[in-house]
C-alpha cells in the first residue's frame, strides 16, 4: 500500500515505523506536521491509500479522516486517553501497559480500535520505555492494523462497544508540572526517582535549585550517601547526587527554563549547565566494576564472566561529548588488559550511541573549537577499537546507533543487534561529511555502492535490513529486558569457541594487510580536513541545523522523506 506517516517528528517510534512497513514492501512517505500545516492540501498531494500518525501531539482535521482510514498510535491501553499516557504509567509505577491504534475521529483518543498490544513496564525512565517496550507494542500494533485495512474485510471496535473488562486504561488528564513537584522534605527515594523518570527527556521535573528555577532530566537511585533532604551531596561524571527523605538520588541532566521569545534552552549535564553557580561538592569516583552492591549510578561499568568482558555504557539520549568520550577511552583501555578473548562493547539497552554531543557544543563558548575537540574523542575511541587485534570485540547494540554512533559499532568485529534497533548510518542530515574512520569500516563491511546509497539517501534501516546489507552480524530477537542475559550468553559461547584463537589470528594479519594498503591515519586526516572546513565556516548549514535541531525549532520535512519507496531499500 502507499502510506502517509503524519508525526510532529521523526523520531524514534516514527523511524521504526516507516523502516518496518517499509521492509514488508510498502511504499512509505512521511510529512512533520505542525498545528499550522494544512493538512488536507498534503494528504491530497501524496493521495495514500492509509494514513498512520506513530506521533502526533494535533489533532487530524475531519477533511482528512472522513475521506481516507487514519490511523492514531496511542501509547496507552485500551480505554487509555490524554497527552500523558507514557508519563502516567512510569510516575504511577504500573507493572504493564499498552499501545492501542485508533480510528481518528473527531474525538481525540476515542476513535474505533482497529489493533492493540500489551508491553511490560521495567523501572526505566520514560524514554526508554518509549523507545523499547513501547516501541515493541507499537510496531506490533501498527502492523496488525495495516494487515487488517489491507484485507478489506475487518472492521475496528467501537470503544463504547467494548465490554468495561477490556478497557484497561482510562482517561487520565496532562501531567502538569504541579503535579510532577517534589518534596524533597518527604518524598522517599523511590517517589523521587520515579518523579524523575516520568519526565526525563521532556518536560522535566522543575524545582528550585541553589536559589534558581531548573528543569530536573533523569534520576538514580543511591544508596550510600546521604545528607539533609534537598542538599546537593556530591558529582559524579556531570551528574549531581540530591538527597532524599531516606537516601539520595543522581541527576544526570539540567535545563533552565525558557525565557518568553527566546530560542529553547538546552539540556546538559547537570556540572556543566550550573557552571560557576556550582558550590564546592566532593567529586565521588564511579564504580567501573559491576553494580552487586548498594544502588548508586554510573554512565560506564566493566564486568567479566570468564574469558569474556562487558564494557556497559548509557548516555542520555546516546550523546558522546569529549568528556564522555574520554572516559570511554579510558575505561576501554583497562578492559583491554585484562585477560580475556572477547569484549563486548555496549549498554544493556536502549540507545548504543548516537555520535557527538550537540547539545554541549551548542552550548559551549567555542561550538566549532568544541565540535572540533568532541570529534577527535570519538575518533580515538573508535581508532582504539579498530587496532585492538589481541581479542574480538563485539558492539552489542540494544538499542538505536546513528552516524558516529553507527560508525562505533562498525569498528568492532561483530555487531549484535536487538531485533528493533534503528540504524542510521549516515550524517547528511546534520550538514556533516563524518569521520569516525567511517570510509574505511562502512565500505569494509556493506561495499563501496551500498555505502555510498546509505551516506547519501539518509533513511533509516531496521536491524533485519541492516543485516541484509551487511551492517550486522547477529539479530537477537527478544525483549529488551533480556538483552544483556541473552549477549552474555552468546560471548561467553564465543569465547569458548575452538575458532575464537585463529579469528583473533586472523584479525592480526587483516588488519596489519589493510595498515599496509591505506593506514587508518590517512582515512583519518582525510576526513579530518573535511570535518574541519565544516566546523570553522560559520556559513555552513551545520551550524543552523545543529542550532534547529537542539533547540527543537520547527524545520518542516526533509525533502529526502517525501519520496515514496520501500524504506528497506
Amino acid at each position: 500500500m502507499r502510506i502517509l506517516l503524519i508525526a510532529g517528528a521523526f523520531n524514534s517510534l516514527t523511524q521504526r515505523v516507516y523502516a518496518e512497513l517499509g521492509d514488508r514492501g510498502h511504499q512509505v512517505s512521511v510529512e512533520l506536521v505542525t498545528r499550522e500545516t494544512p493538512l488536507g492540501e498534503v494528504v491530497d498531494r501524496h493521495s495514500p491509500d492509509l494514513i498512520v500518525a506513530p506521533m502526533l501531539k494535533t489533532a487530524v482535521p475531519r477533511e482528512v479522516w472522513s475521506a481516507r482510514p487514519c490511523l492514531i498510535v496511542h501509547p496507552g491501553p485500551v480505554g487509555d486517553r490524554g497527552p500523558s499516557s507514557v508519563d502516567w504509567a512510569v510516575q504511577l509505577g504500573a507493572d504493564r501497559w499498552g499501545v492501542t491504534v485508533l480510528q481518528a475521529n473527531d474525538e481525540m483518543d476515542a476513535g474505533d480500535i482497529w489493533a492493540a498490544a500489551e508491553c511490560p513496564v521495567p523501572g526505566v525512565g520514560k524514554s526508554d520505555l518509549y523507545r523499547n517496550e513501547i516501541a515493541d507494542a507499537a510496531v506490533e500494533a501498527v502492523l496488525t492494523a495495516v494487515a487488517r485495512v489491507a484485507s478489506g474485510t475487518h472492521r475496528p471496535q467501537p470503544q463504547a462497544a467494548l465490554p468495561a473488562a477490556a478497557k484497561t486504561g482510562r482517561p487520565r488528564p496532562p501531567l502538569r508540572q504541579e503535579s510532577r513537584r517534589i518534596d524533597w522534605r518527604r518524598d522517599p527515594t523511590d517517589t523521587v526517582v520515579r518523579t524523575l523518570r516520568a519526565a526525563d527527556s521532556q518536560p522535566g521535573v522543575r524545582d528550585e535549585l541553589l536559589g534558581d528555577l531548573w528543569y530536573l532530566h533523569g534520576g538514580h537511585p543511591e544508596d550510600t550517601l546521604t545528607g539533609r533532604p534537598g542538599e546537593l551531596l556530591a558529582t559524579r561524571c556531570g551528574a549531581l547526587c540530591r538527597a532524599t527523605a531516606d537516601g539520595a538520588v543522581w541527576i544526570p541532566e539540567l535545563r533552565p527554563p525558557r525565557t518568553p521569545g527566546e530560542p529553547g534552552t538546552v539540556k546538559l549535564p547537570a556540572t556543566l549547565a550550573l557552571g560557576d553557580r556550582l558550590p564546592p561538592l566532593p567529586e565521588v569516583p564511579a564504580p567501573l566494576g559491576p553494580g552487586d552492591g548498594p544502588r548508586t549510578w554510573s554512565d560506564i561499568r566493566y564486568r567479566e564472566d570468564g574469558p569474556a568482558g562487558f564494557l556497559e555504557f548509557s548516555f542520555p539520549g546516546g550523546a558522546m561529548s569529549t568528556d564522555h568520550c574520554r572516559r570511554l577511552i579510558a575505561a576501554y583501555r583497562h578492559a583491554c588488559t585484562r585477560p580475556t578473548s572477547v569484549l563486548v562493547l555496549g549498554g544493556r539497552r536502549d540507545f548504543f550511541s548516537n555520535g557527538i554531543h550537540l547539545n554541549v557544543i551548542e552550548a559551549a563558548d567555542d561550538p566549532a573549537g568544541e565540535s572540533w575537540a568532541n570529534l577527535n574523542a570519538m575518533d580515538d575511541l573508535v581508532q582504539a577499537v579498530l587496532t585492538t587485534t589481541d581479542r574480538l570485540v563485539v558492539a552489542a547494540l540494544g538499542g538505536n546507533a546513528a552516524a558516529g554512533g553507527a560508525m562505533l559499532a562498525l569498528a568492532s568485529d561483530e555487531v549484535w543487534c536487538r531485533s528493533s534497533v534503528v540504524l542510521n548510518p549516515h550524517y547528511r542530515l546534520m550538514g556533516l561529511y563524518g569521520s569516525e574512520y567511517w570510509t574505511y569500516s562502512l565500505p569494509r563491511r556493506t561495499g563501496p555502492e551500498v555505502a555510498e546509497q546509505l551516506t547519501t539517501r539518509a533513511l533509516p534501516v531496521t536491524a533485519a535490513t541492516g543485516a541484509r546489507l551487511g551492517l550486522v552480524d547477529r539479530i537477537l530477537d527478544c525483549a529488551a529486558q533480556d538483552f544483556a542475559a541473552q549477549t552474555a550468553r552468546l560471548a561467553a559461547r564465543l569465547a569458548s569457541a575452538a575458532s575464537t584463537q585463529a579469528r583473533i589470528a586472523a584479525k592480526k594479519a587483516d588488519r596489519e594487510r589493510d595498515e599496509a594498503d591505506r593506514p587508518l591515519t590517512a582515512y583519518r586526516e582525510d576526513e579530518l580536513a573535511r570535518m574541519h572546513r565544516i566546523f570553522f565556516d560559520p556559513e555552513q548549514p551545520y551550524h543552523a541545523l545543529r542550532r534547529a535541531f537542539v533547540r527543537k525549532e520547527p524545520a518542516g520535512t526533509p525533502a529526502h522523506l517525501n519520496s515514496v519507496a520501500p524504506a528497506g531499500t
